[in-house]
C-alpha cells in the first residue's frame, strides 16, 4: 500500500467490547474520505486512534512512510513523542473546544506561540515569529469568511463561526490530515451550512481529509471515497456514486434507507 496515510489491521477493545475489528484502509494526498455508519460503529473511535487520543491495541499507523504507531514496536508509543505525533493530524471536535477566555484571534495563535517558544531560535526572532503566527492565523480566517470576527471572544460568535473558528486553529499547525468528528452535529441546520461551505473550500484547496459525519448528501457531494462502517469494520466503501448509488449490502441499503428520508 502507498499514499499519505496507510491504516493497518487497527483493533480497539475497551473491556470485552471490539469496537475496531481489523481496519485497512489507504488515503492518498487530497483525497476526502467521509465515514458514514450509525451510533457505535467505531467511527469515533478510529478518528480518536489517528488522532492519539485513544491508543490501539493492535495495528499500525503510517503517515507518508512514517510509522507513528505500531502495536508491536513499544518505542512508537513513547508518551513523550505523543504530541509531535498529533501534529501531523488536525481534528475538529463536535462541540468546538474554543478557549471563552480568548478571542477568535488568539484561539488560533495559541498552539502555534507554545510551539514557537519551545524552539531555540524563538528569543532571538520573537518579535518576527509572533507576526508571522498573526499573519497566518489571519489568512486562516479569511479563507474560512471571519475576517472580522478576529476581535471576537466565542460568546460572541454564533456555533457556526465558533466551528469556523476551530477550523482555522486545526489547520493552523499545517496538519498533513485534517480529521472532522461529526462538524455540525452541534450546530442548528439553518447555520449547519455555513460549516460545511468552509469544509467544500477546504476540499477544492486539495486538503486531505478524515470526515464523520451523519450529513448524507454532504458526503456524497464533497468525498473522494466514502467508508461505511458497522460493527467496528469496514462494511463497505468506494466512490460516493457507488456507495450510496448502488450499495452491495443489505445493510448498507437499511442504513440508508433510515437516514436518507
Amino acid at each position: 500500500m502507498s499514499g499519505i496515510l496507510q491504516v493497518q489491521g487497527l483493533k480497539k477493545h475497551f473491556d470485552a467490547t471490539e469496537v475496531l475489528n481489523g481496519i485497512d484502509f489507504t488515503l492518498d494526498k487530497g483525497e476526502v474520505l467521509s465515514i458514514i455508519g450509525s451510533s457505535g460503529s467505531g467511527k469515533t473511535t478510529l478518528l480518536r486512534c489517528l488522532n492519539f487520543l485513544e491508543t490501539p491495541d493492535e495495528g499500525r499507523i503510517i503517515v507518508n512512510g512514517e510509522t507513528l504507531f505500531d502495536a508491536a514496536d513499544p518505542a512508537t508509543q513513547r508518551d513523550a513523542d505523543i504530541r509531535q505525533k498529533r501534529l501531523r493530524f488536525g481534528l475538529v471536535f463536535q462541540n468546538f473546544n474554543l478557549f471563552p477566555q480568548y478571542t477568535a484571534l488568539q484561539n488560533v495563535t495559541l498552539a502555534s506561540e507554545l510551539l514557537a517558544k519551545g524552539k531555540p531560535e524563538y528569543q532571538a526572532n520573537k518579535a518576527k515569529i509572533h507576526n508571522e503566527i498573526k499573519q497566518n492565523a489571519l489568512a486562516l480566517l479569511e479563507q474560512v469568511g471571519l475576517s472580522d470576527k478576529a476581535d471576537n471572544h466565542p460568546h460572541q460568535l454564533s456555533g457556526g463561526q465558533q466551528q469556523r473558528v476551530a477550523i482555522a486553529r486545526a489547520l493552523a499547525l499545517k496538519p498533513d490530515i485534517l480529521c472532522f468528528d461529526e462538524p455540525t452535529s452541534a450546530l442548528d441546520p439553518e447555520i449547519s451550512g455555513e460549516v460545511l461551505r468552509a469544509i467544500r473550500k477546504l476540499a477544492e484547496r486539495r486538503m486531505t481529509m478524515v470526515i464523520v459525519t451523519h450529513e448524507m448528501g454532504f458526503a456524497r457531494e464533497v468525498s473522494s471515497r466514502v467508508m461505511f462502517m458497522d460493527g467496528g469494520r469496514i462494511a463497505e466503501e468506494g466512490r460516493p456514486e457507488a456507495v450510496f448509488g448502488a450499495p452491495k449490502s443489505e445493510r448498507l441499503r437499511a442504513f440508508l434507507k433510515a437516514v436518507i428520508q
